[in-house]
């Protein structure tokens, strides 16, 4: 079976052009229905990834980011209030602390939704959020500042640095309680629909059993610096459905230079040793993102003066291009980002 023929990729179709891509510009412009995550769960989508012991389908990478594709490209708000939900499963999938059975089937069977609260880990040694130990438990306190499905999740997997330097992820329910307070939802250019909030933490208190991880940040760091290092599929599902709204003429090149990357982009992203090739993969990276501005500019330019309208699917394929530019940056991507529009700027003087 390939990745085409696999039934949760036929699944992912079918919600892209009955559900997701119908209603992409008014999501857009209302926020993520608790509709379109239900439809989602009902699909199996949230398991993709999950261990089949526990309800998922441990299906291949090449599914995983297939169906990723579909679903960013049919609506890329959808996409991303689900996409957090694979990082919790895998954390479960990984440890053998008791939270695993208690979660762990749940969410591979999409009985819950997760969202997560840890990409300000990413600027240590500044600590957004700290723990310490308290009565049985564990007391957070801090601020995190970008927190995605707020009103969906039943559940977050947050995460902050202890006194040891250790980084400790544990599983909260999402809602406000006595020590988490969010903010009202973020008004943005690109996926304000997504119900993105912060999390002011003062002294919310989480019991150790529902601790998922906790290790040496240092050992965290060396395993999650790789990953942005990768170009993401929602910047060829995006850039796919930009060059669906351009004529064959002109999108037909365009469409064969982005199959390339992505051939290039998927092949590292497999390599067994995820340190290895890392200029490589930065460099690949900033070439999808050259491609993805590219396509969702050539649709602006087709769809003319209709493109300025909110509700036009050109124009909101142009902010989603936008956001992922910087979703999941860090200032290794960044810095690989600006030197190439460096090149590319001189090259074209």
């Amino acid at each position: 079976m390939t990745a085409a023929t696999h039934p949760l990729v036929a699944r992912a179709r079918h919600l892209a052009d009955t559900l997701l891509s119908p209603a992409a510009e008014r999501v857009d412009q209302e926020g993520v229905p608790a509709g379109h995550i239900e439809a989602i769960r009902r699909s199996g989508l949230l398991g993709v990834s999950a261990p089949v012991a526990y309800g998922g389908s441990a299906a291949p990478a090449a599914v995983v980011r297939e169906t990723a594709e579909i679903l960013a490209g049919a609506c890329c708000s959808t996409w991303f209030v689900q996409t957090q939900h694979h990082t919790p499963v895998q954390t479960l999938a990984a440890t053998e602390l008791p939270v695993r059975e208690r979660l762990l089937g749940a969410l591979a069977r999409g009985e819950l939704l997760s969202g997560v609260a840890y990409a300000h880990l990413r600027s240590h040694p500044r600590l957004p959020v700290r723990v310490r130990r308290e009565a049985g438990g564990r007391r957070f306190d801090g601020t995190v500042p970008w927190y995605t499905g707020w009103g969906l999740n039943d559940v977050l997997l947050l995460a902050g640095v202890t006194e040891d330097d250790e980084a400790l992820f544990a599983f909260v329910e999402a809602r406000e309680q006595p020590g988490l307070r969010p903010s009202e939802p973020m008004r943005l250019a690109a996926l304000t629909a997504s119900r993105t909030v912060s999390l002011d933490l003062d002294g919310l208190w989480v019991p150790e059993e529902a601790v998922a991880m906790r290790v040496p940040y240092g050992q965290w760091a060396a395993a999650d610096r790789p990953k942005p290092r990768n170009a993401g599929p929602a910047v060829f599902g995006v850039a796919r459905a930009a060059l669906a709204l351009v004529a064959a003429e002109y999108a037909d090149p365009l469409r064969a230079r982005l199959d390339e990357v992505r051939r290039r982009a998927y092949t590292l992203a497999d390599h067994p040793v995820p340190h290895e090739h890392t200029e490589e993969r930065l460099a690949v990276r900033a070439e999808a993102f050259t491609l993805l501005r590219t396509a969702t500019t050539a649709a602006v330019v087709a769809g003319g003066g209709r493109a300025m309208s909110l509700d036009n699917r050109a124009q909101r394929l142009a902010r989603e291009a936008l956001f992922l530019l910087v979703q999941g940056q860090t200032g290794e991507s960044r810095a690989a980002h600006l030197g190439q529009l460096g090149q590319l700027a001189w090259r074209s003087g």
